[in-house]
């Protein structure tokens, strides 16, 4: 998977080489938690190495990455628990948007989610983020208007 040779930035000459999904490794962990922080999406208690490692103890297919030269430049957590599949912390970073990553991730997430039973899908997102509501909606997801979400920290 991956697409034709991209640039970083509008202002940067020199193009990214293609870029390609796959399941993150070890390495992988830190630039992950680095991207998520560009994205300036308030982080959450389980946005860790810690948390990052607990999932890929878990399920080694969970956090994909999107990788363009050897560096990560985008990422998604799509997690089977058995009943749905769910979607967390899909980013890109900004010099590689608007380049089909983020639609391709997801594709990849709910085709690999199917194929594991999933027949519904969820996806959290922050509703403070714009660009996100409208990718989400665009991407044939609808809002749930019925429903809240409740959370607690487990180290409450």
């Amino acid at each position: 998977m991956g697409g034709d040779p991209i640039r970083p930035c509008w202002y940067c000459s020199a193009p990214l080489p293609s870029w390609t999904i796959r399941d993150a490794t070890d390495s992988d962990l830190e630039p992950v938690l680095d991207l998520w922080v560009t994205e300036g999406v308030p982080p959450s208690v389980s946005d860790t190495r810690e948390a990052l490692e607990g999932l890929m103890a878990t399920d080694r297919q969970a956090l994909l990455v999107a990788e363009a030269g050897g560096v990560v430049i985008g990422s998604l957590i799509a997690a089977w628990d058995g009943w749905r599949g769910s979607f967390y912390r899909l980013a890109v970073h900004p010099g590689s948007r608007r380049l089909g990553i983020a639609a391709a991730l997801l594709r990849e997430g709910e085709r690999r989610l199917r194929g594991r039973g999933a027949v519904r899908f969820t996806a959290i997102v922050w509703q403070e983020d714009a660009v996100a509501m409208g990718f989400w909606e665009a991407a044939g997801y609808l809002r749930q208007p019925d429903r809240t979400r409740f959370v607690r920290s487990a180290r409450d």
